[in-house]
């Protein structure tokens, strides 16, 4: 970094909460950009702005050339001119690994995600490079963390409302989950060494398969694992019923499909790039939804 100072879009969603502490604690200056300005600022060093949006005049009086952005990658290629006001000169971008894993997904909206997040980083890449904006693009595998993640929090919640987990065939299927501080370490890495114009995947130090997964969720629960195994139709009927709950809206059939299918994913480039190593799949009180939430 050449002035300290960073502009954080997405800076209250879960890796924000961690990545925030990191940028202060490492004595950038950093603006964080969220939809609504923080109530209570709990360091000097970090100074909220209302999130910018496209075709918007909000901006801060200084220009920002470092720029972090969590949000959807879609939704940073809307931005991508306010940036460019800002002086923006290196932008690190979060996307995600589901542009590989769900793009042979049988759900079709699976499929339209994937192609949404490979194009969304082809735009991104575009802009970057026809305006001498160095890039890097992070891609984490399942992020998990702090009980607000919505993948291993809703899996919990699901074990604490039913006591049980459906599944489909014998769900072993790989995963490699990563915890958002380990995300945040990743960001503040790649912002602070002199790379650009590279992808790197961020997966978890673990591989499992999705049962085992579920049994250490269980286990930090302190209950026994109990994963119901139900055939296809079984579990599409099941997933009828779940979906009228609206906390499992967004639950697909496609999930059925990929509980079976490898989503393991080498972060071997990111550990000799940006020095990441990322913790094992053991899950804390605080990783956990709090009982009751």
């Amino acid at each position: 970094m050449t002035d300290g100072s960073v502009g954080v879009l997405g800076a209250r969603s879960l890796v924000g909460s961690s990545l925030l502490a990191l940028l202060a604690g490492a004595q950038y200056q950093v603006t964080a950009f969220s939809r609504s300005i923080q109530e209570v600022e709990t360091d000097a060093q970090v100074a909220w702005r209302r999130f910018p949006q496209p075709g918007g005049t909000t901006a801060p009086a200084k220009s920002i050339r470092h720029w972090i952005s969590l949000l959807p990658i879609w939704v940073l290629v809307d931005l991508l001119p306010q940036l460019s006001a800002m002086g923006a000169q290196k932008v690190v971008a979060l996307s995600s690994t589901s542009l590989i894993a769900k793009d042979h997904s049988p759900d079709p909206r699976e499929r339209q995600l994937a192609q949404h997040l490979a194009d969304s980083e082809a735009a991104f890449k575009t802009w970057a490079e026809s305006h001498r904006v160095d890039w890097l693009i992070l891609r984490p595998t399942l992020i998990y963390g702090h009980g607000r993640d919505g993948n291993v929090t809703e899996m919990a919640r699901t074990i604490r409302r039913l006591g049980f987990f459906p599944v489909f065939g014998k769900a072993l299927g790989l995963r490699q989950p990563v915890h958002a501080d380990d995300v945040a370490m990743a960001c503040l890495a790649a912002l602070s060494k002199p790379l650009t114009a590279k992808t790197y995947t961020l997966s978890g130090a673990e591989v499992l398969s999705y049962r085992d997964m579920l049994s250490r969720i269980f286990a930090a629960l302190g209950k026994p694992p109990r994963i119901v195994h139900l055939p296809l139709p079984l579990f599409h009927f099941a997933l009828l019923l779940l979906r009228r709950v609206p906390r499992y809206r967004d639950w697909t059939p496609g999930m059925a499909e990929r509980m079976n299918r490898d989503q393991a994913f080498s972060h071997s480039a990111a550990a000799e790039d940006l020095n990441f190593h990322p913790r094992a799949f053991n899950l804390t009180w605080e990783d956990l939804p709090q009982p009751g939430a």
